[in-house]
């Protein structure tokens, strides 16, 4: 279900977050679903759990998992998507670099097309979720 990269630049928190959303995303995880507890998903993962909770804290901060005391930490049944411009401009950034990698890959337009299209469908990101 979530796949850490010890040997990854990015750092273990940060890939846990983006697994949690993307599984959230795929709807392995539907809202109102329980999430591991901290002890638990640090056993699971061989990680230390003060770097699951700083995750479980960022996604709270993003408001798509909520804590509820006594009970354990849910997916969000009360997230709505909402535009952030600082991380739509970094995204962006992102996009730049990746398509000039894909071009010194020797990817045509249609090519990027056919993989960013296989890529959505693999996430099941659909026009009516959006």
């Amino acid at each position: 279900m979530i796949r850490i990269d010890q040997r990854s630049s990015t750092p273990i928190y940060q890939q846990l977050v983006q697994e949690i959303k993307e599984v959230i995303l795929r709807g392995v995880l539907q809202p109102g679903d329980k999430l591991p507890s901290v002890r638990e998903l640090s056993v699971q993962l061989t990680i230390n759990p003060n770097t699951v909770q700083k995750s479980y804290q960022e996604l709270e901060r993003q408001k798509i998992i909520e804590n509820l005391r006594g009970k354990g930490t849910y997916v969000s049944t009360h997230y709505k998507p909402r535009e952030d411009t600082e991380k739509l401009s970094v995204l962006r950034d992102d996009l730049r670099k990746v398509l000039i990698e894909a071009h010194y890959l020797g990817l045509d337009e249609e090519k990027i097309t056919e993989m960013v299209r296989q890529l959505l469908e693999e996430l099941t990101i659909r026009e009516g979720d959006r």
